[in-house]
């Protein structure tokens, strides 16, 4: 097969090409960027292997380019520099060998074919010659663009042997699938299945980073599904897993809760690309297993595991190494979730408005697109009915917005003059005071404005006074 049309549009793999003839090498393009140029999927990372010296080769091209920051790794043999909007990576061609309790491999000079070898799955083992005399010809060892074609994701070797060796793999399988939408071959399913315990070899980090792309991708409950049916996401996210098989009332959730979550995810992912938005999709119902309870004439109940679940999120985080900034965000969506549709009711007042309102914060449109993602029934008029309710709780929340300007809310009545009225210092008393203020305004006890503030303020400071006295 000749793909030189559609590398030619990249005018400077011309000078790659010339530049390996006078250094004596032979220049491929390999992995990734060939598996989506024939996809026809935009890349700008280029894969280069080298059979020769690859970070000298790199170096050459770097000073061809006119590109004075390469980074060069002598230990593996590899570079990479950036070249206008493109990233370059330059491998020498190699062999690998592992030892048993180790995914870090012995690297050794190897040829085309043992670099191809080495590689995880077939899609990935296409390389395209650079080479003078073969321009643009594919390189095919394995069957790849077959297997491009019919979706399928399989390993070049033994997939037992290429799991064993570096078990990572086995998320990347489930990765690629996701991301692309492919079904993983049966041997090399059942061999992920098989060696799935390898996995805890490897670094979370390495894990996670994975998990993430796998939640990243178009359609995540394709790679979820592949976690849960392999056994793999006992082993890297037990509760997760756990949520298989614990049934709840049937009326717009899917009877189990895991499949209700993955549902609940794909929603999600239809209008968001935020991927903590679609974490907490994720979480939003995790405490159900160990909330649940039987009641008679009403059946499975769940209460309490919205704060079960977001005081579950920090041992979650921490186990997987997840930026704890992050943490609060997905603390809150999981905590709130069940709040909005509580709010529907017509004698529903403004302070239990306001409550959500300063509860969810900057993060209300997004606790409101997670309340729609929940909405699983197939059932198209119940959907529409549930829709129908959310957005009877925005419009009030606009209505109470306009009315109390809650974006700018807080005591009318300032520090600065709470200190000089009860002549103390700033201290922690001038917080408490002031948000007593602000919850008597929140609960609609007085006006959000300046003359009741105040007033108000004055009826309690002496109390408030008399208290830290005592302390």
């Amino acid at each position: 097969m000749d793909l030189s049309e559609k590398i030619l549009k990249y005018d400077f793999l011309n000078k790659f090409s010339e530049i390996a003839e006078q250094s004596d090498v032979e220049i491929y393009l390999v992995g990734g960027f060939v598996r989506d140029l024939i996809l026809e999927r935009n890349k700008n990372e280029f894969d280069f292997l080298i059979v020769g010296n690859g970070p000298e080769v790199a170096k050459k091209i770097a000073n061809e380019l006119n590109v004075k920051e390469i980074k060069i790794f002598k230990n593996f043999g590899t570079a990479h520099f950036k070249y206008q909007d493109y990233i370059f990576e330059f491998v020498g061609a190699r062999k690998e060998s592992y030892k048993r309790n180790s995914r870090n491999p012995k690297v050794e000079i190897g040829t085309l074919d043992d670099d191809l070898n080495r590689r995880d799955f077939t899609i990935n083992t296409l390389a395209i010659s650079l080479n003078k005399n073969s321009f643009g010809q594919l390189i095919d060892k394995f069957n790849g663009l077959n297997d491009l074609e019919n979706k399928l994701l399989k390993t070049p070797l033994d997939p037992e042997k290429t799991f064993d060796d570096d078990p990572l793999r086995i998320m990347r399988a489930f990765r690629f699938a996701s991301q692309l939408n492919f079904q993983v071959e049966e041997n090399t399913f059942n061999a992920a299945s098989k060696m799935a315990e390898r996995l805890k070899i490897v670094s979370q980090e390495r894990i996670t980073d994975e998990f993430l792309k796998i939640l990243a991708s178009p359609k995540p409950s394709v790679g979820l599904n592949l976690l849960f049916a392999s056994g793999v996401l006992k082993i890297i996210f037990p509760e997760v897993d756990n949520l298989a098989g614990v049934d709840q009332r049937n009326d717009y959730h899917h009877k189990d809760v895991f499949y209700h979550t993955l549902m609940v995810v794909d929603n999600i992912s239809k209008v968001t690309d935020n991927i903590w938005l679609r974490f907490a999709a994720l979480m939003h119902d995790i405490a159900k297993p160990p909330t649940k309870r039987f009641v008679e004439n009403i059946g499975w109940t769940f209460h309490g595991h919205d704060d079960l679940g977001a005081k579950m999120m920090k041992n979650i985080f921490e186990k997987l190494k997840l930026p704890l900034t992050k943490l609060e965000y997905v603390e809150k969506l999981v905590r709130l979730h069940l709040r909005p549709i509580a709010l529907v009711d017509e004698h529903v007042t403004d302070h239990a408005i306001r409550r959500l309102i300063v509860a969810a914060g900057e993060d209300l449109e997004d606790l409101i697109t997670l309340c729609r993602a929940d909405i699983t029934s197939k059932n198209p008029v119940k959907v529409s009915k549930y829709l129908e309710n959310y957005e009877i709780v925005m419009q009030k929340v606009r209505d109470v917005k306009e009315r109390d300007k809650l974006r700018e809310f807080q005591s009318p009545v300032r520090g600065d003059e709470i200190m000089k009225i009860c002549n103390i210092p700033p201290s922690k008393l001038v917080g408490e005071i002031k948000t007593a203020i602000e919850e008597a305004i929140l609960e609609g006890k007085i006006e959000n404005n300046y003359e009741d503030a105040f007033n108000y303020f004055m009826s309690i400071k002496d109390k408030f006074l008399e208290q830290e006295k005592n302390i």
